[in-house]
C-alpha cells in the first residue's frame, strides 16, 4: 500500500511539473509566431503607442502616450514574464509621445531609442534623457536612410523616411520621425505628428519611391495639420489609423481629416472607439482583429 501511495505521489508530481513547464513555455511563447507580424496599435488615450512583434520575437515601441497607462497595456500585448524591448522610437518629443516612455524604461530593459533630435526644454523630456542615461540606453537619432532590420529571416525592417536634415532647432511637430515597416507585399506608414508641410517634404523627395502603404497611422492623431489629399493619394492606404483619446480637448480628428479620407473613400478606425487595433501579416495576407 505504501508503495502504491509512493508512486501515485510521483505520478502526480510528475504531472505538476510537466504541466508547469508546459504553462511556462506557453506564457513566454503566446504572442511568438513562426510567420506573422503583428502591429497593435494600443488605445492609451490622447496619444500615440505601437506595438510592433516580428515572427522572431524581436519587439519594437514606436511612442508610449502620456504616462503610466502604457504599462497595462503592454502587459496585455506582450509576453507576461518579458521585461524587455529591442528597440523604442520616440517620433515625438511631446508629453503624449514620450510621458509613457519614462514609465517603459523604469520598468522595461530596452536596447535602444531613436528620437528625432528635437531637444526641448521641457521637464517631461528632461526626464526621459535621464532614464536613459540611467539605464544606459544605446541613443541615436534618426536620419532618412536608416535601414532596421528586425527579422532577418523573413526579412521584415523598418526603414526611416524622416527626418532627412537636422531638425534639432525645428518645430515639433513638422520634425518628427516618419517611418515605414515592410514585410514582403504588406507595409506599415507611421506619421508620428507629422505635418502636411513634412508630407510634401517626403512628396518632393525623389529619393522616396515607394510610399504606398497598407495602414497609415495617420499624423497628429487625425488634425486638420495633417494628412493632406496629395499624401494620401500617394500612400494610398487600404485601412488609416486615428490614434486619439474620446472627446479629447483638440478636437481630434478633425472634420476636414475625416473628410479627405471619405474623398479617397479610405476606411478608417480609431482608438477611441475599437480600442486596441491588432494587425498580424505573414507579409500576402493582412489580418485584422
Amino acid at each position: 500500500m505504501k508503495y502504491l501511495k509512493k508512486y501515485f505521489n510521483y505520478i502526480l508530481v510528475s504531472i505538476l511539473v510537466f504541466s508547469l513547464i508546459f504553462i511556462i513555455y506557453f506564457i513566454f511563447n503566446q504572442n511568438k509566431d513562426s510567420k506573422y507580424l503583428k502591429v497593435v496599435f494600443l488605445d492609451i488615450g490622447q496619444g500615440d503607442a505601437i506595438y510592433i512583434q516580428a515572427p522572431n520575437g524581436k519587439q519594437v515601441l514606436i511612442d508610449g502616450g502620456s504616462g503610466k497607462q502604457i504599462l497595462p497595456k503592454l502587459i496585455r500585448v506582450m509576453p507576461i514574464f518579458d521585461k524587455s524591448i529591442d528597440m523604442v522610437i520616440a517620433t515625438n518629443p511631446d508629453l503624449d509621445h514620450i510621458g509613457g516612455l519614462v514609465e517603459v524604461l523604469k520598468n522595461y530593459k530596452v536596447g535602444t531609442i531613436l528620437e528625432s533630435g528635437i531637444k526641448p526644454d521641457t521637464l517631461i523630456y528632461k526626464n526621459l534623457e535621464e532614464e536613459i542615461l540611467k539605464n544606459k540606453v544605446i541613443k541615436k537619432n534618426a536620419q532618412l536612410g536608416m535601414h532596421i532590420l528586425l527579422d532577418e529571416k523573413e526579412n521584415i525592417y523598418f526603414d526611416v523616411l524622416f527626418p532627412d536634415r537636422d531638425v534639432s532647432d525645428w518645430e515639433r511637430n513638422d520634425g518628427s520621425i516618419v517611418g515605414q515597416l515592410v514585410y514582403k507585399n504588406k507595409s506599415f506608414m507611421f506619421m508620428g505628428d507629422a505635418t502636411k508641410y513634412t508630407e510634401n517634404l517626403m512628396e518632393w523627395n525623389k529619393d522616396l519611391k515607394n510610399l504606398k502603404s497598407n495602414v497609415l497611422k495617420l499624423g497628429h492623431h487625425g488634425s486638420r495639420t495633417s494628412t493632406g489629399v496629395l499624401w494620401l493619394e500617394r500612400v494610398d492606404p487600404d485601412v488609416a489609423i486615428i490614434s486619439a483619446g474620446k472627446n479629447n480637448t483638440y478636437g481630434h480628428p478633425h472634420k476636414e481629416t475625416i473628410n479627405n479620407l471619405n474623398s479617397l473613400g479610405i476606411k478608417f478606425l480609431e482608438t477611441y472607439k475599437y480600442g486596441n487595433l491588432i494587425f498580424r501579416t505573414d507579409g500576402e495576407n493582412l489580418i485584422f482583429h
